[in-house]
């Protein structure tokens, strides 16, 4: 898996992407995260990549010319399916399916918006789909990048030890995930669940997946109310 991400700001975005995780997901190769300045694409001497709205109004807009030749010379380097995403607070709402979804491809672009946004003509002729990761307005959309890709690559193979790394995470299967706890067994007289070190793993299954539930229905009650629904159409 290959993430482009067109940015205005690539210095946002780099020590994110070096670090951690996805620094060592890309140093083993599991993944690679390639950013492109948008404005080393621009054709206007004065490297300009944004101008006034028409019909008035505050800020500035960003232009078609140089996202468009950006993006052009990203598909015209790569290969294997490809998807072009615009982060924007329009699109639909990012969650742990669409992430599923995502993975499948080879390749995932990712364009940034900045300033008021961008001209809706650049995104007609670029993007396959906007997506939102929450009904909230950000400066731009560097962070809603950082935030897709970080979510898609940790379900790429090689990226985590094992699938069971994400497979009980929370969002996974629609529930929220269970407590965890480790050394010292008493904490400022908190201690740890006994059932943690009977060593008994089925009741130790049994005590998460109830957590789950329990967790899920006081925390979350909308994702609480799908998942008592689901259970209940099969």
């Amino acid at each position: 898996m290959t993430f482009h991400i067109m940015t205005l700001f690539p210095e946002m975005l780099e020590a994110f992407f070096n670090e951690s995780i996805i620094g060592r997901a890309q140093k083993s190769g599991a993944v690679k995260v390639k950013l492109y300045n948008i404005r080393d694409y621009t054709i206007d001497k004065h490297r300009k990549v944004d101008d006034t709205p028409y019909g008035g109004g505050c800020g500035m807009v960003m232009t078609c010319q140089p996202i468009v030749d950006c993006h052009k010379a990203i598909i015209s380097e790569i290969s294997g399916s490809v998807k072009t995403i615009y982060m924007s607070p329009q699109g639909r709402v990012f969650n742990q399916g669409i992430a599923e979804e995502f993975k499948e491809y080879d390749n995932l672009i990712l364009l940034c918006g900045h300033y008021e946004g961008v001209d809706e003509r650049a995104i007609e002729i670029v993007a396959d789909e906007e997506l939102s990761v929450g009904d909230y307005v950000l400066t731009g959309g560097e962070l809603p990048a950082a935030i897709v890709c970080d979510s898609v690559a940790r379900l790429c193979d090689g990226v985590l030890p094992s699938s069971e790394c994400y497979e009980e995470e929370s969002h996974q299967d629609g529930l929220l995930e269970y407590p965890h706890y480790t050394k010292p067994y008493e904490y400022s007289g908190k201690t740890v669940p006994d059932v943690l070190i009977s060593g008994h793993h089925a009741n130790i299954t049994k005590w998460r997946r109830e957590q789950a539930i329990l967790r899920t229905k006081e925390k979350r009650p909308d994702l609480y109310e799908k998942y008592t629904k689901r259970d209940a159409d099969f």
